[in-house]
């Protein structure tokens, strides 16, 4: 069958579109930021990342590291999957001012390429306990051999000196980006992104299973890979600070609910916090202690209202509350626990408000009731009917239905005693005075 030239030009142009569609896409580096704590949100994201290199195909992952360090956990998983990676992967400290602190040291080692800027430093990696104190003897030497294994495991592999990583994790010592690159810790130094791929292009390098490959980065496309927004708010939540202000108004709202039964909008608000607050709070370290302090706290501050001590509960709540918040993370690093200022600003004005809404709550509960049945108790009226024994009364501007155990003449005085299917049952007002006085 003989084609038409313009048809002959459409099939060629079809054709031509199905193998450009049917090339792959140019590779790209994947970039990740990693600029807070190492906690298991961000272990999630390094893994989905990584993951996600591997199925776009990517030339590399850049993980741009800015980290003081984070939990022992977390850290083991990001380097295991940095270590297993089918993609290569290249951990840059930047920018000027940035850290690879603790737990970040060790990741910066586990990269097939570690980099860092000028003015960047990494190290002081030694293994503390949950407050930041200094650990007894043993359990040291223990963190410190497994620390110190870790480290072995993968760092000569890298080719770097294991001895100087070490001492980084041992002596808690720190360097420069130009001491890390001299003591061979550290690949390249290198100014920006940029100037990374183009010390980096046409460079060999032996993965971690001992294949080669040469990285091609010059001139690369960057692609920046994001959080979830599951991430981004566990991630906001995770900030133990915020944890303890959540915890707080949790209380808060739920002590108010008690007290305005009907309100509904409080009551919600602190269910929602408080469900956030265990759900973020069991992905961190914690103790479980911190927890009763906080709700002792919260009780003296009720016996503070319903008792006034002269301030005495007030302040034992205060300090109760406080020590919970100190105690609430059992986090390696500052960063991973509750700051002081934190804790007083949020137990001060807690324990003055719950204090105060509780007085208001005690009081109301004290005053007699004005309204309704109950309202009309102790009132005084005067007879309008004669009462022999029933009659009628004249009590706050109304005409009720009444009987009294003495006989009362119209005009006179009686004080309603209770009420009873809407007949008062009242007394006159010169018995009542008699009893009152007996009784005294």
């Amino acid at each position: 069958m003989r084609l038409f030239p313009q048809t002959r030009s459409f099939a060629l142009l079809i054709v031509c579109a199905f193998l450009f569609a049917a090339r792959p896409a140019s590779a790209d580096v994947l970039k990740v930021s990693l600029d807070d704590t190492i906690n298991p949100v961000t272990a999630e994201y390094i893994d989905r990342a990584i993951d996600e290199a591997q199925r776009s195909h990517a030339d590399a992952v850049l993980i741009v590291l800015d980290t003081p360090g984070g939990t022992l956990g977390s850290m083991e998983k990001i380097i295991q999957k940095t270590l297993a990676s089918p993609v290569p992967v290249i951990v840059y400290v930047t920018p000027a001012g940035a850290d690879a602190g603790s737990a970040g040291f060790f990741i910066l080692e586990a990269a097939d390429i570690a980099a860092m800027a000028p003015g960047t430093h990494a190290g002081a990696a030694h293994p503390v306990s949950g407050d930041g104190r200094a650990l007894d003897p043993i359990m040291k030497e223990k963190l410190e051999n497994y620390a110190s294994s870790l480290l072995r495991s993968y760092v000569g592999k890298r080719g770097r000196n294991v001895e100087v990583a070490e001492s980084a994790m041992k002596e808690s010592k720190a360097f420069t980006a130009e001491e890390s690159l001299e003591k061979n810790l550290i690949n390249i130094v290198a100014r920006d992104s940029a100037d990374l791929f183009a010390q980096l292009d046409g460079k060999p390098i032996t993965r971690f299973d001992g294949s080669k490959t040469v990285l091609h980065l010059a001139g690369k496309p960057m692609r920046s890979f994001d959080m979830t927004v599951r991430q981004h708010v566990l991630g906001f939540l995770m900030d133990p600070n915020v944890l303890f202000l959540l915890f707080t108004i949790g209380l808060l709202s739920i002590y108010f609910e008690f007290n305005h039964p009907g309100a509904v909008a409080p009551g919600v608000l602190g269910f929602i916090a408080i469900l956030l607050f265990f759900y973020a709070l069991n992905l961190l370290p914690f103790r479980s202690v911190s927890l009763v302090l906080i709700l002792l706290g919260f009780a003296l501050f009720v016996l503070e209202a319903k008792f006034p001590s002269h301030g005495a509960y007030g302040i034992g709540g205060i300090v109760l509350l406080t020590l919970g918040g100190l105690l609430l993370v059992d986090g390696p690093i500052p960063e991973m626990r509750v700051n002081l200022w934190t804790a007083l600003g949020v137990s001060i004005p807690f324990g003055a408000i719950t204090v105060f809404l509780m007085s208001i709550a005690l009081k109301a509960r004290r005053n007699k009731v004005v309204t309704g049945e109950q309202g009309m108790i102790g009132e005084i009226g005067v007879v309008t009917s004669p009462l022999t024994p029933a009659g009628k009364v004249f009590v706050q501007g109304e005409l009720w239905d009444a009987v009294s155990p003495v006989n009362a003449d119209s005009g006179s005085k009686v004080v309603v005693r209770r009420v009873e299917n809407l007949v008062l049952h009242v007394e006159p007002v010169r018995e009542a005075v008699q009893q009152s006085v007996v009784v005294g």
